[in-house]
């Protein structure tokens, strides 16, 4: 038998500037070392840490970027299973509604850059972001909608839409 695989619960945070060009971190650590992805985070479980306060948390770490829950929309929450074979994990993707100023510095974790969601297209992100993340990010990313995606490296990527939540403009009747 198998032993069991680590479940594992973060968030990503999709942020632009103020040409709308998305921030990428080009990240020299596992996971997806190597690639361009955007910022995120594991949650402090210990602490009791929700979603959005782990989001505010990990922006301001990563970029520098104070902003507040309000900043922040919900958009997606996805179960993966067995990413890249070694773990569960359960990500709640967010998108920051205030501009980032700037390019943060490089860190740890990487070196960041600006484009164009077309540009995106062409460098190299985890074959997941290609073929889910970006595709979601680019459908759902004004409402909600909650996700299963079964990632073994033995197989194809399977995504299953479990539920998807219109958005509802306050006194817009939408």
């Amino acid at each position: 038998m198998q032993p069991p695989i680590a479940h594992k619960i973060a968030v990503l945070v999709f942020i632009q500037n103020e040409q709308g060009e998305q921030l990428l971190l080009l990240r020299a650590k596992a996971p997806n070392q190597g690639a361009w992805s955007p910022i995120g985070g594991k949650l402090e479980t210990a602490t009791g840490e929700s979603p959005f306060e782990c989001a505010v948390r990990e922006t301001a770490e990563e970029t520098g970027h104070i902003i507040t829950t309000g900043d922040l929309h919900l958009f997606a929450m996805i179960a993966e299973k067995s990413y890249e074979g070694s773990a569960h994990w359960l990500m709640f993707i967010f998108n920051c509604k205030r501009p980032l100023p700037q390019l943060p510095p490089a860190m740890s974790e990487g070196r960041f850059g600006f484009f164009s969601r077309a540009a995106i297209e062409a460098l190299a992100i985890p074959e997941s972001d290609r073929n889910a993340l970006w595709p979601i990010y680019d459908k759902h990313r004004g409402h909600f909608v909650a996700l299963r995606a079964d990632c073994h490296p033995a197989a194809p990527l399977k995504i299953t839409v479990e539920q998807i939540t219109p958005c509802v403009v306050s006194g817009s009747g939408q």
